[in-house]
């Protein structure tokens, strides 16, 4: 059996200590090795991850703010990375894990596809990622699978296709509550307007995944619309963390396309609230032949983040130094192991 792929965990938020828990499962099959973990939460630096993870057993894995030593000491293969959805605030991490020579598989949206939103960080991120020998790789569910993978994957039946629709309805009211607050359930839909234009609130990642698709299919826009609006609540909801009051806002509807010559090539359609009914992700591609594609019940992003995160663990380690997006990657598949075996009764003589 091979040696096992030595891992990091940068970020100890709700994913990152998810993420930590996989982490230590594999770690029992030995697939990985959980050789640290990053966060400077005063109030989780200092204690084992076990403890964070309100398990009895302590792990040995100590969580320290002083990322550089821990890079330094425990030479991981790979960083799982998981601490913002924007680049330009902590693209400073990347790099520090690029020149320590660790491979990086990070959930930060903006890192699923960069290079229309910060060129000058991506070049500097492939320049030091390919000095190093690493990859560097932004992946999750959404962007990174749901509304973008799927969609690539969808097409690959198809000898020609004309347009493609992803639409992605997500019942806000089972996922975190960070997610919840972060796509202004409960607020006034004055305040969501207020929000809005910060340019940092509701789903970071959208036109990421828009442009990684048509980056995939060889597909160029001359114009594209985006919107963000208020999922109205039209009754009131009751999650676990907050309250919906019928008016209020209870989520986001992101909407953006695509156009060439006036003809919508590629829409990505997110409604994302509480409460929402029949949710699903479903790829309808207009080709040869029409491919509909629907996933009932919809992918659960709190776990498929994570998933997508730990899953990408041994393809980075293989795949071509440098700044890369999930299209580059192989298809995504689950690091698993193979289910125990019982062996067999004999038959009744």
């Amino acid at each position: 059996m091979a040696d096992p792929i030595r891992v990091v965990q940068y970020g100890l938020g709700p994913i990152g200590l998810a993420s930590v828990a996989v982490l230590l499962k594999k770690q029992a099959t030995g697939q990985v090795q959980l050789t640290g973990a990053i966060d400077i939460d005063p109030d989780k630096a200092g204690r084992d991850v076990a403890e964070l993870l309100h398990r009895d057993e302590p792990s040995g894995i100590v969580v320290s703010a002083d990322a550089e030593q821990v890079l330094r000491e425990t030479k991981p293969d790979v960083v799982a990375h998981t601490t913002s959805s924007f680049l330009d605030r902590m693209h400073d991490q990347l790099v520090l894990c690029a020149e320590a020579g660790a491979h990086v598989v990070s959930s930060t949206e903006e890192l699923a596809y960069p290079y229309d939103r910060h060129p000058e960080i991506s070049a500097e991120l492939d320049r030091v990622a390919q000095t190093n020998g690493v990859v560097i790789l932004g992946t999750g569910v959404n962007p990174g699978y749901a509304m973008d993978v799927l969609a690539l994957t969808a097409t690959g039946a198809c000898t020609d296709v004309r347009s493609v629709r992803v639409e992605r309805i997500v019942d806000a009211g089972k996922r975190r509550e960070p997610l919840q607050r972060k796509v202004g359930a409960g607020i006034h839909v004055d305040e969501f307007e207020e929000r809005k234009l910060t340019g940092t609130f509701g789903h970071i990642g959208l036109r990421e995944s828009l442009l990684l698709v048509a980056d995939g299919l060889g597909w160029t826009f001359d114009h594209i619309e985006e919107t963000l609006d208020p999922a109205i609540a039209l009754e009131n909801v009751k999650t676990a963390f907050l309250e919906v009051k019928v008016g209020d806002a209870a989520g986001i509807h992101h909407k953006i396309t695509g156009y060439r010559d006036g003809v919508a090539l590629l829409t990505l359609d997110l409604k994302m609230y509480v409460g929402a009914h029949n949710p699903q992700d479903a790829v309808y591609v207009d080709g040869t032949p029409p491919i509909d594609l629907v996933v009932q019940g919809g992918i659960f992003g709190d776990t498929a983040t994570v998933a997508a995160l730990v899953n990408a663990i041994p393809l980075v380690l293989h795949g071509p130094p440098g700044l890369r997006t999930v299209k580059d990657m192989p298809p995504p598949r689950a690091f698993a192991t193979l289910p125990a075996v019982t062996e067999a009764a004999p038959p009744a003589s």
